[in-house]
């Protein structure tokens, strides 16, 4: 499949023992930094263009640095920011000398620990849009790092928002915008118990420990949050060593959560903290929807509902793609997906097991691939018993023996060659190499007499199809070459983290309106397009207009013609995971606006209908939209 840029990774651990436990108890003074280091490398597949971490130290002296940051870009950049970390330990001197030179304590030796791993989903790149972003101020409480795997539909909004109260921000960008609004409020927090404090007739000196105290980050995250639409995990710390996390109210993007005596942790996959921690996944807990995880300066976690829960529309393709498939319930619903495929691809290979050879596009698809070949173990099992209850008395050993030796042919048949460097070569040159992504395995199948079948994790754009795929695939001389998606058709934009923002970027997008052409119904594209454009965009989703004159199967077909390259000897046939087959293996997991177009938020609804109607106003002349603009 092409690669797909996605939902970023957050990590977090608070240590709740005094630092010498650790280094007494572990040998080492870098335990919370060994351990953040693991939650970080564990989730490498959530980010690959940077990579981000802060560091804070509790009960720092008076002149003595507390907060600390350090971030790189590229796919190394994990390993950068940990050795510019463990730089900091080399020369340390674990007590004071006696003339009182030389670091007390080195950079990122503290009690809160916080990474972020980045995939971008816009344009925008660059260490300057490397998480955690930090807003500085002299007085601990009010210092913030912020990170998130996210997307919000309506930065606008927010950024409304804070120029509405005389802020003057100087980035537009959603993350910095993200910073001034929590920021502001959490100025406001501060703010608020230094009045109390006041009355109560404290002097400045005794208010700073009361606040740092007594600060609710929940009345920060309610206050900002409630304009907030979209798909986010938002984690954050303070200078005065307050932490949080927290879910959006439709638990769009994941989050989980673990606590014992020695540490909080927190990670965007449930079997990273299981693997880093040394337990057992049913002491981890899933962060709930709209839900925040709240550790306070003294240590103590609890979590606290801040916004009302909505309907659970929890992104599915964590567990088609994104997701480690090393997760217990992945594992299986990967699984299922395959094995509901089962019948369709019967279907598309008129049920000639005898002649057709099963295999995977490496990797992500290894799992679906292994339930599918259970659930055809299971028909051919049932096949060959129907068969040996069927057969006559005299039937001889020879006939019994044929029936008991028929097998599932499975080969790996496709092999992920190289990681294209697309720095390389540009243009048609680009092209030629990513047609070398993927090898085969020559020999692995009977040429002219095997049908071939080969199972993605999804197919979106394309792309990789046309160019690689197929071809190489051809070239094994197969009859019919069948592509199996373990995952629906992928129809609509993404909004809320995956890198899917462009109506025509979708291949079956692209095969629906190439019906609507061929079949004289371009009409209903310039209604669909004229409801997009003038009537309300936040309730209805128009471009499902697009898609309802036509059945997936005529839709697959389409595609199959706009991916088959013209010298492929071979018939080929597309076989799509159906959305009823979908919620079956990921019960759990309803959010599948991908695929169906149902966005759970209004900001995605009214994203769509623009991306359509900017997709259109390239597709239509001028004159056509003035005459539809006073129809």
């Amino acid at each position: 499949m092409e690669e797909l840029k996605h939902e970023c990774g957050v990590a977090m651990i608070r240590l709740l023992k005094p630092l010498e436990y650790y280094t007494n108890k572990y040998g080492s003074l870098k335990y919370g930094l060994n351990k953040l280091y693991l939650l970080m490398e564990k989730q490498h597949n959530r980010g690959q263009e940077g990579a981000g971490m802060a560091c804070v130290r509790l009960n720092a002296a008076p002149g003595e640095e507390y907060m600390f940051r350090e971030r790189a870009v590229g796919a190394s950049a994990i390993t950068e920011i940990f050795e510019a970390a463990h730089k900091g330990f080399r020369d340390y001197i674990p007590e004071p000398t006696g003339d009182g030179s030389g670091p007390k304590h080195p950079p990122f030796f503290g009690e809160l620990y916080m990474g972020h791993l980045r995939y971008s989903t816009t344009d925008n790149s660059g260490l300057s849009f490397i998480h955690p972003f930090l807003r500085r101020n002299n007085w601990r409480a009010k210092n913030l790092a912020l990170c998130g795997n996210f997307n919000l539909t309506n930065v606008a909004d927010v950024f409304d928002n804070i120029t509405s109260v005389g802020q003057h921000p100087r980035d537009i960008g959603d993350g910095s915008i993200l910073l001034e609004q929590m920021g502001h409020r959490l100025d406001r927090e501060v703010e608020r118990l230094y009045r109390i404090c006041t009355d109560r007739g404290l002097n400045e000196k005794e208010i700073t420990p009361v606040i740092e105290q007594q600060i609710d980050l929940a009345n920060v995250l309610r206050e900002s949050s409630r304009i907030w639409d979209g798909g986010y995990v938002m984690a954050g710390v303070t200078g005065s060593g307050e932490m949080f996390c927290m879910r959006d109210p439709w638990g769009i993007r994941p989050a989980f959560f673990y606590k014992d005596e020695e540490a909080v942790v927190v990670a965007s996959e449930r079997p990273v903290i299981q693997t880093v921690m040394n337990v057992d996944a049913s002491e981890i807990h899933e962060l709930g929807r709209g839900q925040a995880l709240i550790v306070s300066k003294g240590g103590v976690a609890r979590t606290s509902q801040i916004l009302p829960q909505q309907e659970n529309r929890a992104c599915s393709f964590e567990r088609i793609y994104f997701s480690r498939g090393s997760d217990a319930d992945i594992y299986k619903e990967r699984k299922k997906l395959g094995e509901n495929l089962v019948h369709p691809i019967l279907k598309a290979v008129d049920y000639d097991l005898r002649n057709t050879v099963f295999s995977f596009i490496p990797n992500t698809a290894e799992v679906a691939y292994f339930g599918l070949q259970e659930g055809l173990n299971n028909h051919l099992n049932q096949v060959k018993r129907e068969a040996i209850l069927g057969l006559k008395p005299e039937a001889n050993e020879e006939r019994l023996t044929e029936i008991l030796s028929a097998r599932i042919r499975c080969e790996k048949v496709a092999v992920k060659d190289i990681k294209l460097r697309t720095f390389i070569a540009e243009g048609h040159s680009r092209n030629g190499l990513a047609a070398h992504v993927y090898d085969i395995t020559y020999g692995s199948i009977r040429p002219g007499d095997d049908n071939l079948v080969v199972i993605d994790d999804s197919i979106v754009r394309g792309t990789t199809l046309r160019q690689s795929i197929i071809k190489i695939l051809d070239r094994l001389g197969p009859k019919k070459i069948v592509i199996v998606s373990s995952s629906p058709q992928v129809r609509y934009p993404d909004y809320y983290g995956i890198d899917m923002s462009r109506m025509n970027e979708f291949v079956a997008f692209r095969a629906a309106i190439a019906l609507l052409e061929e079949r004289g119904l371009t009409a209903v594209m310039l209604e669909a397009y004229h409801k997009a454009k003038y009537c309300d965009t936040t309730e209805v989703n128009y471009v499902k207009e697009i898609y309802a004159a036509f059945t997936d199967e005529e839709i697959s077909a389409k595609m199959v013609e706009l991916l088959r390259p013209a010298a492929t000897k071979a018939e080929v046939v597309i076989v799509y995971q159906t959305l009823e087959g979908l919620r079956a293996s990921c019960p759990n997991h309803p959010g599948d606006w991908y695929f169906s177009g149902n966005y759970p938020t209004p900001g995605g609804v009214r994203m769509v209908n623009r991306a359509f109607v900017r997709f259109m106003e390239e597709y239509i002349p001028n004159s056509d939209r003035l005459v539809l603009k006073n129809h």
